[in-house]
């Protein structure tokens, strides 16, 4: 009886393992956007050019997924080079310091169809928060042109940057305290 319950325990074990699967995002079809408001009058859009972002998950609804993402500072993109110099200054991100800023979600629950909420640390400019987001999981499909399994999702939330020390010779007045967050992503099964 032994023997057998330590062979289905290592049977359960093995289909767990094996069960898990790995998702890439495809930078080709995948987007990280901010906005964030100018004199209290305008929203002023920007995004990050280079990031890596990964989901795991045993679920083939996601509704385990752990997702991951690494985003090169370096890389953000307002479409005015000046502006993106001064952002990459020590007035706001300090790219030279803090390169890298990074999210690795901790817990993601059902809030709807397709819909969940994803809560997870952010390390930004050297700070690390915890930070909760809405993630739609838009439907996973045979892409017919490279016959690659991919899931689309999109990441919505709002974040301070008061929180993470960015740009704190700026008031709210100025620019808003508040910046929203949007991803949009196709991630392809490994």
């Amino acid at each position: 009886m032994r023997k057998l319950f330590s062979f289905l325990f290592v049977a359960l074990l093995s289909t767990a393992t094996f069960a898990q699967t790995t998702w890439n995002a495809d930078p080709m079809h995948s987007k990280l956007t901010f906005g964030i408001t100018h004199l209290g009058i305008s929203d002023i859009q920007g995004l990050f050019n280079k990031f890596e972002a990964t989901a795991t998950t045993n679920n083939a609804d996601f509704s385990d997924a752990v997702f991951e993402l690494a985003v090169d500072v370096k890389s953000i993109d307002t479409e005015v080079g000046m502006r993106d110099d001064h952002l990459r200054s020590a007035d706001f991100f300090e790219v030279e310091k803090y390169p890298a800023m990074t999210y690795k979600s901790t817990s993601i629950k059902k809030a709807g169809d397709n819909k969940y909420v994803l809560t997870g640390n952010l390390t930004l400019h050297g700070v690390t928060k915890p930070v909760t987001m809405n993630l739609w999981y838009r439907g996973t499909i045979v892409n017919q042109q490279s016959k690659a399994t991919t899931a689309g999702f999109q990441l919505t939330g709002t974040i301070k940057r008061s929180d993470f020390g960015i740009g704190p010779k700026f008031p709210a007045p100025m620019l808003s305290d508040e910046v929203q967050i949007k991803a949009d992503g196709e991630f392809i099964k490994k």
